[in-house]
């Protein structure tokens, strides 16, 4: 196909439309359920109470405030790509904002600012002692704000509505791919993320993956969860086309949400045997580097690690009554840091996309069951 053919018909896939619209408006839609902004969006929200403040305080001054895009759904309803923490903001300030579960969360009390310093402890209504309410002309101002309201039409596929989280997600907010992932899983499928969910809080997969406060609060562990899931039982011919890992992991995990006859019992089997398994014997060792000088695993979780050791485990582990010790276990892990195909391949600046069909058929040919 041609570029001017490309160019024609991927336009087509998406187009917009545009209008002003008040902060009033954009509550009563909220109200009614014809904004969406998902409650479990607010996970993946990092503004401070200083950031959210300084947000009103530019509402209040009449600065300028970027577009709020919206992707329009098949019912007419709109979810918000970009412009998740101003919507929430304005709305956790006049105590309208649902969080999880359908609860009503507290309203904002906002900080002093450096041209509103007066911002201090102000709320939006109903003061408990020390705090006072905005006055009803700072009240009317940012009731009376406009948003230029950007709709996307034309989303029903969801890695086009991926493409525009990623790009036009602008304000901090969703940093990282998996939390884009995130998502778009949750409005492509809220079960199957919840199932993700699921398999993340177990306990034997957390007690194998030491890794930091700020990698969760970032979904690294929910990243571990997506690669296990595209990746556990991939054919190997597969692998030789993945061009960039990331896209590939973002394209499966929403093409397996939307299949309605993928069998999760076979997947969270294999997960949960692994973890089970993993966290008997190596535990919080399972991922790391075998370190020659200490004789022992040291150092954080490697990916390459993740693969071969994670990924083949899994792969065998639907074999009937499978069973690995750990001394078979520590003595892969040891062996691996003295091959030089797995070495090479692991190495600094290697693309996954270059390792993965090197680590994923060793830890499948590694990993058999011992009898």
């Amino acid at each position: 196909m041609s570029l001017e053919n490309q160019i024609a018909e991927r336009s087509q896939e998406i187009s917009t439309d545009a209008y002003a619209m008040s902060v009033g408006e954009l509550v009563s839609l909220y109200r009614d359920g014809e904004l969406e902004i998902h409650p479990e969006f607010q996970r993946f929200f990092r503004w401070s109470s200083q950031q959210k403040s300084k947000f009103i305080e530019s509402l209040l001054l009449g600065i300028p405030i970027p577009s709020i895009f919206v992707s329009q759904t098949a019912t007419g309803t709109w979810d918000v790509v970009d412009g998740l923490q101003r919507i929430s903001t304005i709305l956790e300030l006049m105590g309208e904002l649902i969080g999880q579960n359908d609860v009503l969360l507290p309203p904002l009390v906002l900080e002093g600012t450096r041209y509103l310093p007066s911002l201090e402890n102000r709320v939006w209504d109903n003061p408990k002692e020390g705090q006072e309410a905005l006055p009803p002309v700072a009240k009317l101002k940012i009731k009376r704000s406009r948003f230029d309201i950007k709709i996307v039409l034309n989303t029903s596929d969801s890695k086009s509505k991926y493409e525009l989280f990623q790009r036009l997600n602008t304000g901090g907010s969703l940093a990282t791919d998996q939390e884009v992932r995130n998502c778009i899983l949750i409005m492509v499928n809220r079960d199957f993320y919840q199932w993700l969910v699921t398999l993340k809080e177990d306990q034997n997969f957390q007690s194998c993956i030491p890794i930091s406060e700020r990698q969760k609060d970032e979904q690294y562990d929910m990243e571990l969860v997506v690669r296990f899931v595209t990746l556990w039982d991939i054919p190997e011919g597969d692998l030789n086309v993945i061009r960039e890992v990331g896209t590939f992991m973002t394209d499966k995990i929403i093409a397996i949400a939307e299949d309605i006859k993928y069998q999760r019992d076979r997947t969270e089997s294999a997960f949960r045997e692994t973890f089970r398994i993993l966290a008997n014997t190596m535990g919080e060792d399972s991922f790391k580097k075998y370190n020659q000088n200490k004789g022992c695993p040291t150092g954080p979780v490697l990916i390459s690690m993740f693969e071969i050791v994670c990924l083949g485990i899994a792969y065998n582990s639907q074999q009937d009554d499978y069973e690995i010790s750990e001394e078979k276990l520590r003595e892969i892990q040891k062996s691996l840091w003295n091959n030089p195909q797995f070495v090479s391949s692991t190495g600094s600046g290697i693309r996954a996309s270059i390792r993965l069909p090197i680590t994923i058929p060793m830890g499948r040919n590694s990993y058999h069951h011992e009898g």
